[in-house]
């Protein structure tokens, strides 16, 4: 066979497949694993660990004193008058410097793709002009990676996406006026071979319900269906091997059709065990700081475009198959030294600034409003400091990082619950504070059982720089907010505390409720202080994504105060 031919049957066949077939198999084998991963998670939070059942100490027999001063509630609408805190400009400024490398990147690797494509097409006329129009073709992907990294809401999303298409429109229309022979339904179907495909297996690992392991699972998809193509061509290559097959198929009573498909299945057993090995190195990297869980989803996304943007180079040459993975190099490459520059330190007026470290309480029913608030906070804040908190059903398979679901799926989920004191202590020593290679901080969750949460709740507050409650939906049937409202109320400087609420929370409730917690405040509460005794609660929009920009400068604002 001629390196011609192999190159067609790579295009044609099994590269295509691989692809194909993988990225298919990755959203419903995501969501089946997440599924069983949240009722595992669930059913250990339901049990008792190795503490005793704590709660909140009695007061002694004498009754204590009302504080002398009323809690005064402060509600804020939209964003409060103040000087933007020095972690939230540098959190800015890291956020546009990440898009700038992301574009950069996606540059990089678009004009591999472009120069290649321009080899094959140089005698059609207008080179500038053909070469700027498959730059901004093959740059889409990285119009999805900048979405990825610093679109917070839909409406950022569909911004970015706007402008790129404002751009492709109006290079279609320059190329459309200088070449009659060029039709508009051409460059439409064009862009559409090109990105349609890819994007649309794109969407298999990249909703909000799988996207914490859908990297991780099309990782291992692509390597388990490779290895059932690879055996089935290299049994082909060889008439011997093909008749020992065969043979083998016999003596089990397999007909020739089973014995095709035994050798798939052999092959994708062999290289699953391969691929399990090669997740457990992603695992060990990302548990040792040397890659973080955005990079991960960034690099499949990169590897997917290449791969299928490659496709139609191959039938140029066999060599051209690899244009997709320099395109992917060139980018990692661009992306890799453009890192320092999305990571900015402190400035030299602010040298005693930290990194603020951030605790997010919250009713566990809101569901899907937790997650699109758990998406903007890592989207702006984790560009900041660190995010702490406690598991729970609402955020059970968006916040998994990938070295816990390698833990579950090898059976040892047992080990992320805090199961003592001891134990609680060493996970808030080897909590991740510092930022990652790619610039942005983690996310500490707390794995705890029935009987763990509340020290768990208190010990994190305690070194906290801000604290986010989130009331939404808060009724009389959340104790368990009615008791994190108390710790607050009792350990924690309210300067610290922002409570974020919506039509749906029972306002009168919660009013209520925290006028009775304030009645019994601990007596060496830091808040008995006049000046002390004030809480902050943001009222949003319950019917649409609300703007997260002035619940961050109450943050920041909190967190400045602390330090």
């Amino acid at each position: 066979m001629g390196e011609s031919s192999a190159a067609t049957l790579i295009a044609t066949g099994m590269l295509p497949f691989v692809v194909l077939v993988s990225a298919a198999l990755t959203a419903p084998v995501s969501m089946a694993l997440l599924a069983l991963y949240r009722r595992a998670v669930l059913r250990s939070m339901a049990e008792g660990g190795e503490a005793a059942t704590d709660a909140r100490p009695e007061a002694p027999a004498a009754v204590l004193p009302p504080p002398a001063v009323e809690l005064q509630l402060e509600f804020f609408t939209g964003p409060a008058r103040s000087v933007p805190a020095a972690a939230q400009v540098r959190a800015a400024r890291a956020l546009r410097r990440a898009g700038a490398v992301q574009l950069a990147g996606g540059i990089a690797y678009a004009a591999v793709l472009a120069a290649a494509w321009m080899v094959f097409t140089l005698d059609s006329g207008l080179p500038l002009m053909r070469f700027l129009w498959l730059l901004v073709c093959h740059a889409w992907p990285a119009v999805l990676g900048i979405t990825l990294v610093v679109a917070a809401t839909r409406r950022q999303r569909l911004q970015i996406a706007g402008l790129y298409f404002a751009l492709l429109m109006a290079l279609a229309i320059v190329a459309l006026a200088r070449n009659p022979e060029l039709t508009a339904a051409q460059a439409a179907g064009f862009w559409l071979l090109t990105n349609a495909p890819p994007t649309l297996l794109l969407l298999a690992f990249l909703r909000r319900r799988v996207r914490a392991v859908g990297p991780l699972v099309l990782a291992f998809m692509v390597v388990a269906v490779t290895g059932s193509q690879v055996a089935v061509s290299l049994v082909g290559q060889s008439e011997a091997a093909m008749r020992a097959a065969v043979a083998t198929g016999s003596l089990l009573g397999l007909g020739g059709t089973g014995t095709f498909f035994a050798l798939m299945l052999g092959g994708m057993l062999l290289a699953a065990f391969a691929g399990w090995q090669w997740l457990q190195w992603l695992g060990r990297r990302h548990l040792a700081r040397r890659t973080s869980d955005q990079t991960l989803t960034l690099d499949a996304m990169w590897l997917l475009f290449g791969v299928v943007h490659s496709i139609g180079l191959a039938f140029e040459g066999i060599l051209w198959t690899f244009t997709g993975l320099v395109a992917f190099a060139a980018c990692k490459l661009v992306t890799r030294i453009g890192q320092p520059v999305a990571t900015p330190g402190p400035d030299p007026a602010q040298a005693q600034d930290e990194a603020p470290s951030l605790l997010l309480l919250r009713v566990f029913a809101l569901g899907a409003r937790s997650e699109r608030l758990f998406d903007a906070l890592t989207t702006r804040w984790l560009r900041a400091g660190d995010i702490s908190l406690i598991a729970g059903p609402d955020l059970a398979t968006t916040t998994v990082e990938p070295h816990e679901f390698l833990d579950f799926v090898g059976g040892r989920l047992s080990r992320q619950f805090v199961r003592d004191e001891s134990d609680l202590q060493r996970r808030l020593k080897e909590r991740a504070l510092g930022p990652d290679p790619d610039g942005r901080y983690r996310v500490n969750e707390f794995f705890c059982h029935a009987d763990t949460w509340q020290p768990a709740m208190r010990r994190l507050a305690a070194g906290a720089d801000a604290v986010l409650m989130d009331l939404r939906s808060f009724s009389p049937a959340n104790q368990g907010c009615q008791y994190e409202l108390q710790q607050l109320l009792d350990a924690v400087p309210l300067a610290r505390v922002v409570c974020l609420i919506d039509a749906t929370t029972d306002r009168a409730f919660l009013e209520a409720t925290l006028r009775r917690l304030w009645q019994s405040v601990a007596a060496d509460s830091p808040n008995r202080a006049p000046s002390g005794a004030r809480l902050r609660l943001l009222a949003v929009d319950a019917s649409r994504e609300f703007d997260v920009g002035p619940l961050l400068a109450l943050l920041h604002t909190a967190a400045a105060r602390a330090g």
